[in-house]
């Protein structure tokens, strides 16, 4: 007896000293990891309270210069240049670089010039800002003024384009529409990370791109956009351009602010906003629809941060029948708050604006808005657009070149503006509550640019130039983008055998173009007469297998091909030279009216078939695809669009010749009549793939899906329940999956009678949907997106006391539902004892009782057996031991534990139910009984 009460005392001891221990644990222990932003860390305030605290120190002069983003002539920044003014006395918010500027100078040195210029220009912003004795004597002033980051930016679209300020010494960055050609938008991101490092590594701070115009219906003309869109599926434009945002901001480490443009789209309009301002027939649903759904998915419908656009470019371009009226006409977006205000009630773009995000117009010197305010061209008060646009809703207001001279607009003028606007931001407190408004969004986009405002965290290193140009992701783009347009894949093969040899002659006609660095450098050719010959040679030349020599090779530019077909006998070497040939090859670059020479291949396809005859002809597009119509298609052997003339490009273009080409992996993004190629159609689901449908849950991988030998557990579910419907992913014609918001709908067949249940649409390419289950019938399901439908799967419905059958669970993809069965009872079909589950009984406190009073029972018995015997404590340890055994065996049961299903494969039977119990109680006492006789001397 004692020892057993010295038992109870070291155990009551012990377990005292555990709860002990654990209440010490949870209170010196956290409950979890914390993590705490960085602001909270080190008590440093976020952006939005840096910015409101800054804005309070700022004159009105600060706060007005923020608002104004403009270029300027050169690279001195001297005290006594105009730029140095900006920035000192009117406090500008930023500049934009540009080469027709003459900010860069030396074509050997770019990058280096730009990063000193950079460096420059900052450090006046920074020694400005620092308050002398000598610039106040006024006490009143607690705070000094203080150094705000200059924007510095810059339009660097790819391509060697026009639209790319900095040509030499950066990486190569292929065109928009080629990355829009490999349907990859993990290829738009890596782009958009090389762009970010390499431009932040310069001290560029704000980014003019990427272009998110939708070209839906492209076509040559004046507003030809040309490959500067990634192309005309909203959708998809919008996928590339939030992988190409967060690309520049992981690739910056968020020292970048990209400016998307050009907002609302420019995809329907009928004249380049450089230009002259196009009037667009849309109304404001038909916008949401197409051009404004890219914007949306880079502000408010946007993933994450990282994805979302820091400011939009508000672009010059009006509606006619913006709000359904067809015969309203709203002034340029960029000048009409009405129209403004309509477009931000929109609720992604109200939510981006509400989270700071900032409007900047585009060009206010451009030749559209000249012709607007000005037509006669004699008097353009800049003043009073810079307060329209203002006025309309913009934040920050670029004052670029003049569209006339593509010069910056005088210096007297700029100046003039911001006095103007200091004065009306002194006399009326409306307009000063807007300026206050604005600059709390620029001073916030800043702080989230640096952690401070110190010269030292905004100026780069020169170390960090070593690095740029290293990247080659264009030449991944080349390939995966390169798209085969005419003929079929499998005639190619034929045409370009046998490959090109020693004894053939090759004729290359090439487009050319070149751009200058500055006013008084010289010209560099983005792409010679040579450069596709010059690719050829280098792969296939006498120094890399000697399949070519120069000597079979001759190339001539657009502008011989247009002198020949001008001037019929000023050429003869070149007519000899085009009728020996065995091979035509032609690389052609975009059809302009000022460059009348890019009309020679259409002009040569016209007039001069003779030329031609039995020739194999190949076509390069390296532009815009869309410049040949169908008859001009049908004179040539084949046509292949490559996007780009980057030497990556070239060297595709030179090993398609070779047949060295392992495929084309690029598909059209934009609509090609000539070919009947209609972007809508192409990524509509393919009629011809078969997609999967599952039931209950969708597998987390496609390799995952169930297959036909399979086995899979089947689903069970009660009448009632609610059935999970999912679609795998849907792909289009082109293999891609279907663009978000595909329709799709699932079909119910019972008794050979189809149910449509409500259509939904796919978002990832796949689309679920959840019905409840009313009725004891089996049933067989699939789902139909336009022409495509999906594979069926069929469920069978069960009766309550039916056992699921062996099959069902060796037939793929089926489900199996049991349900409580209909009035009609089974016992008079099937005499066999019944599956039973207890979730399911229909009277569970029944058979609850009923097998606690077999438990009781037995326990009862126990304990007189042991108070009979003259061992009542024993007895009363019997009864125990039987009731404890008995309920778990129950509990065990009733929740399906492991086992189970093995031990009674065809259910647990109301006959075992009971017997279990009575036998686990038995059992019970069974092992106490062991237990005593061990402990017995």
């Amino acid at each position: 007896m004692k020892a057993s009460q010295q038992f109870i005392r070291t155990f009551l001891k012990s377990l005292s000293h555990l709860v002990l221990a654990f209440v010490v644990l949870s209170i010196s222990v956290p409950p979890g990891p914390v993590s705490l932003p960085a602001h909270a860390s080190n008590s440093s305030p976020t952006p939005a309270e840096a910015a409101a605290a800054q804005l309070k120190t700022l004159t009105p002069e600060e706060r007005v210069g923020q608002l104004f983003l403009v270029t300027f002539n050169g690279t001195d920044t001297s005290p006594s240049s105009p730029v140095y003014d900006f920035i000192s006395k009117y406090h500008i918010g930023g500049l934009i670089l540009d080469r027709d500027n003459d900010n860069f100078v030396n074509p050997d040195q770019i990058p280096e010039d730009c990063w000193k210029l950079i460096q420059d220009l900052q450090t006046i912003e920074y020694n400005s800002s620092e308050l002398s004795e000598e610039t106040t004597d006024d006490s009143s002033i607690s705070t000094p003024p203080q150094y705000i980051p200059l924007f510095i930016g810059v339009s660097q679209e790819g391509n060697l384009s026009s639209y790319t300020e900095i040509l030499d010494g950066l990486s190569p960055i292929p065109s928009q529409m080629s990355l829009g050609a490999t349907w990859d938008p993990t290829l738009a991101e890596q782009i958009g990370n090389q762009v970010g490092r390499e431009l932040s590594a310069l001290g560029i701070n704000l980014l003019l791109g990427p272009n998110l115009d939708v070209m839906s219906d492209p076509s040559p003309g004046l507003s030809d956009l040309s490959v500067r869109s990634f192309g005309g599926d909203p959708f998809w434009v919008g996928k590339f351009g939030q992988a190409y945002i967060r690309g520049v901001h992981s690739g910056s480490d968020n020292n970048i602010a990209v400016v998307a443009k050009y907002f609302p789209g420019l995809g329907s309009s009928d004249r380049l906003p450089e230009q002259e301002v196009a009037t667009v027939r849309k109304s404001l649903d038909q916008l949401k629809q197409i051009d404004l759904a890219p914007f949306f998915a880079v502000t408010g419908y946007a993933p994450d941060s990282d994805s979302s656009a820091d400011a939009l470019l508000n672009s010059h371009i009006r509606y006619q029948g913006f709000q359904g009226n067809i015969r309203s006409t709203t002034r340029p977006i960029s000048l009409d708050p009405q129209a403004f205000d309509l477009l931000m009630d929109l609720t992604p773009l109200g939510t981006w604006r509400d989270m700071g995000g900032i409007i900047v117009s585009d060009n206010l010197g451009s030749q559209a808005l000249q012709n607007l305010y000005d037509p006669s061209g004699q008097s353009y008060n800049i003043y009073r657009v810079a307060i329209d646009a203002f006025i309309a809703g913009n934040d920050i207001l670029y004052l670029g070149n003049y569209g006339d001279v593509n010069k910056p607009i005088p210096n007297l003028e700029i100046i003039d503006t911001i006095e103007l606007f200091v004065q009306k931001y002194s006399d009326d407190q409306d307009f000063a509550n807007r300026v206050d408004s604005s600059v709390l969004r620029i001073l916030t986009l800043k702080n989230e640019l640096y952690y401070t405002f110190d010269l030292s965290a905004v100026l780069t290193s020169e170390e960090a130039l070593a690095s740029l140009g290293e990247g080659n992701v264009d030449e991944l783009v080349a390939r995966q983008s390169a798209t085969l347009i005419n003929p079929d894949i499998s005639e190619l093969g034929s045409i370009l055998q046998p490959l090109p040899s020693l004894s053939d002659r090759i004729v290359i006609l090439s487009d050319t173009e070149s751009a200058t660095i500055c006013s008084s450098c010289p010209a560099k050719q983005t792409l010679a007469t040579t450069s596709l010959e010059d690719a050829i040679i280098r792969l296939y030349g006498p120094f890399s297998g000697r399949q070519i020599y120069r000597s079979n090779i001759n190339s001539y530019s657009f502008k011989h091909l247009t002198t020949l077909l001008d001037y019929p006998g000023s050429s003869p070497d070149m007519v000899a030279d085009l009728y020996n040939a065995s091979w035509i090859i032609v690389a052609t670059l975009d059809q302009k009216t000022d460059r009348p020479y890019s009309y020679a291949l259409t002009r040569l396809l016209a007039e001069r078939q003779d030329l031609l005859r039995e020739k194999k002809i190949i076509v390069f597009a390296l532009g815009a695809p869309y410049y040949l119509d169908a008859t001009n298609i049908s004179k040539i052997s084949a046509f292949i669009a490559l996007y780009n003339h980057l030497p990556s490009s070239l060297d595709v273009a030179a090993r398609i010749l070779f047949n060295e080409f392992p495929a084309f992996h690029g598909d059209l993004p934009v609509s090609l009549p000539a070919i009947n190629y209609d972007l809508i159609t192409a990524t509509s689901p393919d009629p011809d793939i078969e997609f999967p449908i599952y039931v209950g849950e969708i597998p987390e991988a496609e390799s995952e899906a169930v297959s036909p030998d399979s086995t899979p557990s089947p689903a069970v579910f009660r009448l009632g329940d609610q059935i999970d419907l999912f679609t795998g992913v849907i792909l289009d014609h082109n293999g891609n999956p279907v663009p978000d918001g595909t329709p799709v709908t699932f079909i119910v067949t019972v008794q050979g009678v189809s149910t449509s249940l409500p259509q939904v649409t796919t978002t990832a390419g796949a689309a679920q949907t959840s019905f409840f289950v009313d009725r004891n019938e089996n049933l067989s399901i699939h789902a139909v997106s336009s022409l495509a439908r999906s594979q069926s799967i069929s469920i069978s419905i069960l009766g309550e006391n039916e056992i699921i059958p062996t099959e069902a669970a060796t037939t793929s993809p089926t489900a199996v539902i049991i349900l409580p069965s209909p009035t009609t009872s089974n016992e008079e079909l099937n005499p066999s004892p019944q599956p039973f589950k207890l979730s399911e009984s229909s009277s569970p406190w029944l058979e609850w009782g009923f097998s606690l009073v077999i438990i009781l029972i037995i326990s009862i018995i126990a304990y007189q057996v042991g108070a009979n015997t003259g061992i009542v404590l024993w007895g009363i340890r019997w009864f125990l031991a039987c009731l404890i055994s008995g309920i778990a065996a129950y509990n065990y049961l009733l929740l399906n534990l492991p086992g189970v299903d093995l031990i009674f494969p065809g259910g647990v039977t109301h006959f075992r139910l009971y017997i279990t119990v009575s036998g686990a109680s038995l059992f019970g006492w069974l092992l106490a009984y062991l237990y005593q006789k061990l402990l017995e001397p």
